[in-house]
């Protein structure tokens, strides 16, 4: 296994928090937020090894603030470039990333009432780019 780079912590992170970030604000309302970002960090603490490494070092991923279509633009893309990194450098733990990034997304939209069809077509997004590329 190779050591990740700060900026391949950097994309691990984006992707990460990201996510949950789309999915909190598919539904907005502050109190939700609050509860959601409790319920985040909780699945997010359970990631072990490389991922919970990269995920608890290192500053805050800077995410734009204008549009959900300018977070999407940058989340998506970090996700599916988060799992190449991993693949290459640490593939055991691939599987990891994408099981903590859903279960923190599911967390966050489970949170506040159950998933709204906001969240729930947040999440297929999340998992569209999570997966194996073709």
């Amino acid at each position: 296994m190779e050591p990740l780079t700060a900026d391949e912590q950097l994309t691990l992170r984006t992707g990460a928090f990201g996510a949950v970030f789309l999915v909190s604000n598919a539904e907005p309302g502050m109190l939700a937020m609050v509860r959601e970002s409790m319920a985040a960090s909780g699945a997010l603490a359970d990631a072990s090894g490389v991922v919970r490494a990269a995920l608890t070092s290192g500053p805050l991923p800077q995410l734009p603030r204008d549009s959900a279509l300018e977070v999407e633009a940058t989340v998506l893309p970090a996700l599916g470039e988060a799992v190449r990194i991993l693949r290459a450098k640490s593939p055991a733990d691939v599987a990891a990333y994408r099981s903590v990034v859903l279960a923190a997304a599911d967390r966050v939209a489970q949170a506040h009432r159950g998933v709204a069809p906001a969240e729930a077509a947040v999440i297929e997004k999340i998992r569209q780019a999570l997966a194996e590329p073709a």
